[in-house]
């Protein structure tokens, strides 16, 4: 399904996006970073409640809530966490399977409880949130919302807003899911333990671009995760005339795993307009620090 061409419009405007840029619209005031004295949580950027949590193989691990709602309580966690396990943390924002809404599909093994939290957070953002579907699959159990803004009653199709709410349920793991901290990029600044394996850019970073009909081609990304990254990838395309129809951001744990349809004066990228859109992508995905006008 292909959204109006002002999809993604506001890109031509945007500039290289820091964490910060977020920090006063991307979540909720009281899910800032409060920092402790004598903490050892790097206060840099934005930040998520610190919290001091023990991860034994004999022992259940205790989960961090407010009022309970966004986790599962402890004594319902399966054998997996006696093994130390920590699930990958997937957030899904897909804005091509409905016409209507922007679908929203949040996983963490089977960690999750009913999500009220996130789904208030999101709506602080303006947004109309209806929880769809709750579907298992083995051990893995996903959530799936139905996004729209409150104002219009239309899909959310400004980059800006989309990667707020990608940063604002990735806030709420952190919060709610301390340990989800070692399996997401954004742990390594704020969270209670930061990844042990850290991603080379270079060796992490896959793009490509292949037909999907006469109107239109589909790109892939997939790069390391890091705040701002759908922005930078917006601002790019935009740059060069590179028209996003419709997207799909995918978060797993330090990867982003992105698809976009784009099209080129109403029309499919040859095959020269793809090789300089991929080799702008990695020349800049590959250097996250570049002079924002040097590619």
């Amino acid at each position: 399904m292909a959204i109006a061409g002002s999809f993604f419009s506001s890109a031509f405007s945007l500039r290289r996006s820091r964490f910060s840029d977020f920090v006063s619209t991307a979540a909720p005031k009281s899910l800032l970073f409060q920092p402790q004295i004598g903490a050892a949580v790097p206060s840099i950027r934005d930040g998520f409640p610190g919290f001091g949590i023990g991860l034994s193989r004999r022992k259940n691990i205790v989960h961090a809530s407010v009022d309970g709602v966004d986790s599962v309580g402890s004594t319902s966690l399966k054998s997996e966490q006696d093994t130390d396990f920590v699930p990958m943390p997937i957030v899904l924002i897909d804005q091509d399977s409905d016409s209507d809404a922007t679908i929203v599909q949040v996983s963490f093994g089977d960690r999750l409880g009913a999500l009220i939290d996130t789904m208030m957070a999101l709506k602080d953002l303006g947004l109309d949130v209806a929880k769809g579907t709750v579907t298992t699959e083995g051990s893995e159990k996903q959530t799936k919302f139905f996004i729209t803004r409150l104002a219009t009653g239309r899909k959310v199709e400004d980059p800006d807003l989309l990667e707020r709410i990608r940063l604002t349920i990735i806030n709420n793991l952190l919060k709610y899911h301390p340990e989800s901290s070692e399996r997401l990029a954004m742990g390594e600044a704020f969270g209670i333990k930061a990844p042990e394996k850290k991603l080379d850019v270079d060796i992490a970073t896959h793009i490509y671009v292949k037909e999907d009909g006469p109107k239109r081609s589909l790109l892939c990304i997939e790069t390391a995760d890091r705040p701002g990254l759908l922005l930078e990838i917006i601002k790019i395309m935009a740059d060069i005339n590179i028209n996003v129809e419709s997207a799909e951001i995918d978060t797993e744990g330090l990867v982003a795993k992105d698809k976009f349809h784009v099209s080129y004066r109403g029309a499919a990228l040859n095959s020269s307009l793809s090789q300089v859109l991929t080799n702008c992508l990695r020349y800049y995905l590959r250097r996250p620090e570049t002079d924002e006008d040097s590619y």
